[in-house]
């Protein structure tokens, strides 16, 4: 049997035209596959294992804690203390959410709780803190958002622990949760504790 230049090119035409539509089908499934395989609070962070961010931050103006003025954010005191910095905001929503969790963290005296306060008032931040309460021993105001660039924040609000060397241990994208925080975030901090100075 003998193929014809006529039969030869007519599958030609085929691989051409079906060719692109494979290509396009595949990528199709690998985009679908990839976009429901990940949960986003566990995108890796690049800090982690290294220093904390040499930053220090103002206080946010006018905040108190115990009828005390509440210190801003000093690089220097990561050192020798685990910490728990939550970067947030009184125009975040899920902030909201996660203050009351924010706050039961905060009893625990184990570690220290601090924040970054992002691009936020002061007195919008004074009145979200009156409203669910101050769970940080520090909060250091970040007006321009450079500190949270420094610190790799996708978006607010962010949780970071810093060990007692004063590297980053973990990072948790999105607000802490119910479910995320007896689930990793509570082990995350056990691990922190428990690791050697």
């Amino acid at each position: 049997m003998t193929v014809t230049p006529q039969g030869s090119s007519t599958a030609r035409r085929r691989i051409v035209v079906l060719l692109p539509l494979a290509v396009f089908l595949a990528l199709a499934a690998l985009f679908f596959f990839r976009l429901g395989a990940g949960d986003a609070s566990r995108i890796p962070s690049a800090l982690i294992g290294r220093p904390a961010p040499a930053i220090d931050l103002p206080p946010v103006a006018g905040l108190e804690r115990d009828g005390k003025a509440v210190p801003g954010l000093a690089a220097a005191d990561f050192k020798g203390a685990v910490t728990l910095l939550n970067v947030w905001a009184s125009w975040c929503v899920p902030c909201h959410d996660e203050a009351p969790l924010l706050m039961k963290l905060a009893e625990d005296k184990r570690f220290r709780v601090a924040g970054i306060n992002y691009k936020d008032q002061p007195e919008n931040a004074r009145r979200f803190l009156g409203r669910y309460g101050n769970p940080f021993v520090a909060s250091g105001a970040d007006a321009n958002g450079r500190a949270a660039i420094e610190w790799g924040v996708y978006g607010v609000p962010e949780t970071f622990i810093v060990g007692r060397d004063g590297r980053i241990a973990y990072k948790l994208i999105g607000p802490i949760t119910p479910e995320n925080l007896e689930r990793t975030l509570k082990p995350e901090l056990e691990k922190a504790l428990a690791a050697a100075n």
